[in-house]
């Protein structure tokens, strides 16, 4: 499976969904199903992270295929090392739309992390 339509598919078949039926518990309409079948779009960062939270899938398998289905990691570590950040060669592969994307979502981990770290030294 090459994009990111493919693994979304895969995942609604394994649930044993219709794509009407996925679409409509996600509020995602078929038109955009569509669209990113045909490679017009991708979904957004924030649908994203809600079909993986969907189907229990990790963001990096979802985003870019490179861990197994079932495996469940929040982190950059395989994308980026180091305290520079500096890009390994997995990325170059990806178009600069994806690398984009990860180093939003990084930055979104970060965040969380941050933010549940403050929770627990109240």
């Amino acid at each position: 499976m090459h994009s990111i339509y493919e693994r979304i598919e895969s995942l609604i078949k394994r649930q044993g969904l219709t794509k009407k039926a996925f679409c409509e518990q996600l509020n995602i309409s078929t038109g955009n199903m569509g669209d990113w079948k045909r490679g017009k779009s991708t979904p957004g960062t924030h649908k994203l992270i809600e079909i993986a939270a969907f189907f229990n899938v990790s963001l990096d398998w979802l985003i870019l295929g490179k861990r197994s289905v079932d495996t469940v990691k929040e982190s950059g570590e395989d994308y980026f090392f180091g305290q520079i950040r500096q890009l390994n060669c997995q990325t170059d592969e990806l178009l600069q739309k994806e690398k984009e994307f990860i180093k939003e979502y990084i930055e979104f981990t970060e965040y969380r992390k941050r933010k549940a770290d403050d929770g627990n030294s109240n």
